[in-house]
């Protein structure tokens, strides 16, 4: 086993904090007295990295084993990639600066379609063959989960295996079928392989063949094994498992230098063009008395003086304002609590005012799109005269700014509900003008719809960069008029976001020629060479408009057609079908359950619901309630 000597190199590279290990809370094994190793990969740098708390939860759940020992690595930037092909060092871990390659698994998150170029620079980097049928050996295993692999075919020739959902508990079953493999001196990579897919939440995509329409749409995806499941079903937890206890302190300044404490996992708003909201059901909850306990001892055990509540919706914890109280109660102003992810409402801000330290400044809310009748379509019924008031409100208790998210590009948008961005972000300014005159500032950030897997949306299309230009162009002129600040995304940074997102298996020798051709880093504005990216598609014969720009027929199979993530297709369908008659559905939260799918999953919350809805089916209704649907 090798360890290599960095010291040299650190001090040609800018920030070489991101390399140097040995961080506080880190975890350091003896290599020689612990028979598996894996090394949790993050394919951006560390300082983006180090913020993801799903890696956090996984290094820690891992390193409880006696026998498992499970190191870090992330992408280095190009000054250090560039002095470690120099001097022959390949990709190492930052605990004990081991080779990549000499680890038994290698574990990516895909949380970001934007970083699946660098997945294959730092396998090359490791000195492993980027595509999975020439790395002949069993071990290194190179599995990749996160959001990203519920839609696994763009990298399906890359990876070995994908883990389908939570990975509490999945990876404990990959670790545990690897020590057996070992231990039985195994050295054929197919029937490793073959004992993973027995798996739930494993799927290994060289057991399943593809085939397509003439018209490029996919025909089949079918299982060739008959050992593997027809469709791989998402794993999940039903109930949280503690957040990490001693996260690693960074060295160097990260994206989110705080610590995070996850009080609730999922959302059942139902808003159409959020993935998170339909793949991370059954939505979960922890209890203010665990979060309690999480927080003093993270705090004890790191240093920290910044705790953020994570959540999709924080607002809708069932606990949150005695949550938020007894915080303040117990630490007072001696430690800064953020929320970041709030609903438009009065209630959202009196919660925001609860934790909120001295010296306001922002406050985020995120009204998606321009008018009521387009927020409706998109099931997320927030009156105009709602988003005024919680304007109002946050203004009243001392916010001098307001950040306001859009969407644009929604299906059935019109010139007008762009404009009518511009209106209500006006009329936001001139509450704030009463309240602080020329300090109060509003700023206006639109994002571009990316119709994602497993949505609702996912049947519609994506604007093309004309189109998005004229709406942003109406923005900024109307934003400028107004006195409103006004920031949008590239075009082409979406679009390359939307054809990864949508890809099929095919487009794997494309993101493979980017790759040769230089591209990696394409989420960051600098790195991204979409003339790259188009040679690429044009010497591999694939045309960007066809996964990006055009609308999907009802029932097309998809290239994720046959992974199931719990939501059925047929309640997407029914979803996207709502989007053109403006109909909402109810959030299962308060109203009986929607009959997603996910109830088939025996989650304690959804539990309740459907014998809520199955005691009205039997004649036990309330009056003011709809007659529910037929429970599978």
């Amino acid at each position: 086993m090798t360890v290599f000597d960095i010291d040299p190199i650190l001090r040609q590279v800018s920030k070489p904090a991101r390399y140097s290990g040995g961080e506080w809370n880190s975890v350091v094994k003896d290599w020689s007295r612990t028979p598996l190793r894996v090394a949790l990969a993050y394919p951006d740098v560390y300082d983006i990295g180090m913020s993801n708390l799903g890696l956090a939860i996984l290094y820690e759940v891992l390193n409880q084993k006696d026998d498992v020992l499970c190191e870090r690595l992330y992408a280095p930037w190009t000054d250090m990639e560039q002095a470690m092909r120099q001097e022959g060092i390949p990709l190492f871990s930052l605990e004990t600066r081991h080779p990549l390659s000499e680890f038994d698994v290698i574990g990516f998150s895909l949380g970001y379609e934007l970083t699946y170029t660098n997945v294959l620079n730092m396998l090359d980097l490791a000195g492993l063959p980027v595509v999975a049928a020439e790395r002949r050996r069993a071990l290194p295993l190179v599995i990749a989960g996160g959001s990203g692999a519920l839609n696994p075919e763009p990298l399906a020739d890359f990876i070995d295996a994908f883990a389908l959902g939570d990975g509490e508990e999945l990876v404990l079953d990959i670790v545990n079928c690897v020590r057996r493999f070992k231990e039985r001196h195994g050295r054929s990579k197919r029937l490793l392989l073959r004992e993973l897919a027995a798996i739930e939440g494993i799927y290994v995509p060289r057991f399943y063949d593809v085939r397509h329409h003439p018209d490029g749409t996919v025909a089949e995806l079918r299982p060739m094994d008959a050992a593997v499941p027809p469709r791989p079903r998402k794993r999940f937890v039903k109930k949280l498992l503690p957040s990490p206890r001693r996260p690693i302190v960074p060295f160097a300044q990260i994206v989110h230098d705080r610590a995070g404490i996850e009080i609730q996992r999922g959302c059942t708003q139902g808003c159409r063009f959020c993935q998170a909201g339909m793949i991370y059901r059954p939505r979960l909850e922890r209890s203010a008395e665990e979060v309690m306990a999480l927080v003093r001892e993270v705090l004890t055990s790191t240093g920290h003086r910044e705790v953020s509540l994570l959540s999709l919706s924080s607002t809708d914890h069932s606990q949150i304002v005695p949550m938020v109280r007894a915080l303040k109660e117990e630490f007072g102003d001696s430690i800064i609590i953020s929320l970041p992810s709030l609903r438009v409402d009065t209630f959202s801000v009196e919660v925001a005012e609860a934790v909120a330290g001295p010296g306001k400044h922002a406050i985020t809310f995120a009204p998606e799109a321009g008018s009521q009748r387009l927020r409706l379509a998109i099931n997320k019924p927030i009156a105009e005269e709602e988003a005024l008031q919680a304007a109002e409100a946050a203004f009243a208790r001392g916010w001098t700014s307001i950040k306001m998210y859009f969407m644009v590009g929604l299906p059935t948008e019109t010139p007008e509900e762009v404009q009518g961005i511009v209106d209500l972000a006006a009329k936001v300014k001139e509450i704030g003008q009463r309240y602080h005159g020329r300090r109060a500032r509003v700023r206006v950030s639109t994002a571009t719809l990316v119709p994602k897997p497993h949505s609702p949306f996912q049947w519609a299309r994506q604007s093309s960069a004309d189109e998005l230009s004229v709406r942003h162009d109406l923005l900024r002129k109307g934003c400028k008029r107004a006195g409103l600040e006004f920031s949008w995304e590239d075009p082409e940074h979406s679009l390359l976001e939307a054809v990864i997102s949508r890809g099929d298996r095919r487009l794997g020798q494309v993101i493979q020629r980017a790759w040769q051709l230089g591209c990696k880093f394409d989420a960051w504005h600098e790195h991204q060479d979409w003339g790259r990216w188009q040679q690429a598609f044009q010497e591999c014969g694939l045309d960007p408009a066809f996964y990006a720009h055009r609308e999907r027929g009802l029932f097309e199979k998809f290239p994720w057609s046959h992974i199931d993530v719990g939501v059925s297709e047929a309640y997407l369908r029914g979803e996207w079908l709502k989007t053109t008659k403006e109909a909402t559905t109810a959030d299962c939260r308060n109203e009986l359950c929607n009959v997603c799918g996910v109830q088939r999953l025996q989650a304690e919350g959804c539990l309740a619901k459907v014998d809520e809805l199955t005691r009205r089916q039997r004649g036990q209704r309330t009056p003011h309630l709809e007659e529910p649907m037929q429970v599978p």
